[in-house]
């Protein structure tokens, strides 16, 4: 079905990159959860009236904050595909992540009027009213959702949407609200005791609980998340697939919501090397990653010395205390400048965010290494970390 509706409302639905296709797939999602949840809140509200179960009406009006979450949902696809303008450079693609902030809001409310109606059913408990119509409806409402989770989790992966993904989430919950309530309609049968509401209570703590993990994945992603390892280890090859570049460090990417990221790297080159040529190189690698995965890459190009044996002898010396300190500890941009009675070792050093030594510390430590050499070295660091 997911496929059949793909092919029917999407052309080219591979070309994900394109905002006009993302809308066109936000748009194909957002229009079948606003008709399937509509169906379904017409029929459960009706259902818990008959028979006058409050986790049936709760589920019913989660169901209508669906259709409005769904509705949120195809106006912030509809504002992400803008492009660039004056005022919003770098387009406007974060949107999806305001959406998502919005839907889980919605979300939340939910659950606390559900907690609510649930808390003052159990206080004044009411007779629910079994029926094989209301048994099979809930059945089939299980269905749909499992169906509109699967239906978002397959879309929201294809074009890397978190709003997809939030949607497919909250499906998931209904299909654990829809089969609380089925529960607790079925226990009705053999007793008064008031499982209705204590099944509400249970949903709305499990509704209250996804909407927190969605507005902290949504905040995360508007703080500024790491790019994935997948992104990482893709860029690296392409840049170090020329034998000319000898090294990569500084990487830093930013999100601009999905399919829009800008970044920037040095790249490690022999002093040697012809410039013009690396120049050149550094331009098609720069071409090459916006064409193949639409990263605005800038590249900044460092000469190092490889062929003086000198400063490979105290780069060496270096990676040998610091790898003593810490194995996940490593340099780049190491350079020498020497004296009659001293050596200035300059270089970067990148710490991890788990270290367990202070930069002041670590520096101690290397210093405090170099001053048993017969040699005065003397260390001039900068000290950096890492942003993916």
């Amino acid at each position: 079905m997911t496929n059949f509706l793909i092919r029917i409302f999407i052309k080219n639905p591979d070309d994900t990159d394109n905002p006009k296709i993302r809308t066109s797939f936000g748009t194909l999602s957002s229009l079948v959860g606003i008709f399937c949840n509509i169906v379904l809140f017409i029929v459960k509200y009706l259902i818990g009236t008959f028979s006058n179960s409050i986790s049936i009406i709760s589920d019913a009006f989660n169901n209508l904050s669906d259709s409005a979450s769904c509705i949120i949902t195809l106006f912030g696809y509809k504002m992400a595909s803008k492009p660039a303008d004056k005022d919003h450079p770098f387009g406007h693609g974060r949107m999806e992540y305001l959406t998502s902030l919005i839907i889980s809001a919605i979300i939340l409310f939910v659950g606390l009027e559900l907690f609510k109606s649930s808390g003052e059913k159990l206080l004044s408990p009411e007779k629910v009213k079994f029926s094989i119509a209301a048994l099979i409806s809930l059945i089939c409402s299980i269905g749909i959702k499992l169906w509109l989770s699967v239906f978002n989790t397959f879309l929201g992966k294809k074009i890397n949407s978190v709003v997809m993904l939030a949607t497919a989430k909250d499906s998931r919950n209904d299909v654990i609200t829809t089969i609380s309530a089925t529960i607790a309609l079925v226990f009705s049968i053999f007793s008064d005791f008031p499982l209705d509401a204590l099944m509400g209570i249970f949903v709305s703590l499990f509704i209250l609980k996804s909407g927190y993990e969605i507005i902290k994945d949504t905040v995360d992603e508007l703080l500024g998340k790491p790019v994935s390892p997948e992104i990482t280890s893709a860029l690296y090859s392409m840049i170090l697939s020329d034998k000319k570049i000898i090294g990569v460090h500084d990487m830093i990417i930013h999100s601009y919501g999905p399919g829009h990221m800008i970044g920037s790297c040095h790249v490690e080159v022999k002093a040697s090397e012809d410039f013009v040529a690396v120049h050149e190189l550094v331009d098609k690698i720069e071409r090459d990653v916006l064409e193949k995965m639409n990263i605005l890459l800038t590249i900044h190009m460092d000469p190092i010395d490889t062929d003086d044996a000198n400063v490979q002898k105290c780069k060496n010396m270096i990676l040998s205390i610091i790898s003593d300190i810490d194995k996940s500890l490593h340099i780049h941009d190491f350079r020498i400048v020497s004296g009659e009675m001293h050596t200035n070792l300059i270089f970067d050093l990148v710490i991890p965010y788990d270290t367990k030594y202070s930069s002041e510390e670590i520096k101690a430590m290397i210093d405090d290494r170099l001053s048993k050499y017969d040699h005065q070295f003397f260390t001039v660091i900068t000290f950096d970390i890492e942003y993916i």
